[in-house]
């Protein structure tokens, strides 16, 4: 049993683990429009994930559970794949019209979009402190994007913005359905069930055969987007084992940052010059940005907090009973 330092510290740690990794994954994706399209590259990402996952889950005899799903499962299993590959595909797209930091950035927008959907979905409330920082969100995208108002020829960025916009809502509504899953199926078998049904659906959309003609570092990019997948998201389940969810979720919130800071790092020591360019961002853009990721923090703090009051309120009553 570890210690709270030890928890704590495991949390961090995998919690750094996975900002670090999706920081690096809008580049790589950038670098990757070179040798391939979107479907095909994501094709490729689910195809390795759910080979490895698979070997990983048969081996600890885990595959039963899928023994034990209704139609409606089934359907809604079906449903989270398709949205998430919506997700995974757009907003590999949208690196063709963004810098990685910007792609990362207006990805923000997600909670909201989990949020307006727990509130018709799940029939859950959103207070006026939450709707609050949801505008200080749309206010801070706007303040980011200022160097561009007035500007002509920069329609390609709103372009990639829209295209963020869709792989947000997309995520959003895969994570609701796998939360209607979760009493069902393991989040491990979830995970596994849609990047084999990524695999056979998407197959007849993709060209692996244009991967064969890939250089050794076109390879190796590919290879990184691929166990980026694994990595991140095996880190982020285990940051979530130690650490509670609005600790998690608040440090995922800084990984526009750690995108700006890499794209900048890659820039300055002059790595892949032809694909990576340094941010339009001035210190208003960068004001902005700070006002989108303290909001999207806020956002889980106040959803706890919230969380914690139901919590109490409902803990005399049980005990009452």
């Amino acid at each position: 049993m570890p210690t709270a330092k030890q928890t704590f510290l495991y949390g961090l740690f995998f919690s750094s683990v996975t900002v670090l990794f999706w920081g690096m994954l809008p580049i790589a994706l950038k670098l990757s429009g070179s040798f391939s399209d979107p479907i095909t590259l994501t094709w490729l990402r689910f195809s390795v994930a759910g080979i490895i996952l698979g070997l990983w889950q048969w081996q600890r005899g885990k595959l039963g559970e899928f023994k034990f799903l209704s139609k409606n499962d089934w359907l809604r299993l079906f449903a989270a794949g398709t949205f998430l590959i919506i997700n995974y595909t757009s907003f590999a797209w949208s690196l063709d019209f963004l810098l990685p930091g910007s792609a990362q950035l207006s990805f923000q927008i997600a909670p909201l979009f989990l949020a307006l959907g727990g509130l018709f979905f799940l029939k859950e409330n959103i207070n006026w402190q939450q709707w609050l920082c949801f505008a200080a969100i749309g206010l801070g995208m706007l303040v980011f994007f200022h160097p561009i108002f007035g500007q002509g020829g920069q329609g390609s960025i709103w372009v990639g913005f829209a295209i963020v916009q869709l792989s947000a809502a997309a995520w959003s509504l895969y994570a609701l359905l796998q939360k209607s899953l979760f009493k069902r199926l393991a989040p491990t078998n979830i995970l596994l069930a849609i990047y084999v049904y990524a695999l056979l659906v998407m197959l007849p959309f993709s060209s692996p055969s244009e991967l064969l003609n890939m250089s050794a570092d076109d390879a190796w990019i590919a290879a990184f987007c691929c166990l980026n997948t694994l990595i991140a998201y095996g880190a982020f389940a285990q940051a979530m084992r130690y650490w509670q969810t609005v600790q998690v979720s608040a440090s995922i919130a800084l990984t526009p940052v750690m995108a700006f800071i890499l794209t900048e790092f890659c820039v300055a020591v002059g790595w892949w010059t032809e694909s990576i360019h340094s941010s339009h961002a001035d210190l208003l853009s960068l004001f902005g940005m700070l006002i989108v990721i303290v909001s999207a923090i806020n956002v889980q703090l106040i959803s706890a907090r919230v969380q914690r009051k139901a919590a109490l309120l409902t803990k005399p009553l049980n005990e009452a009973i």
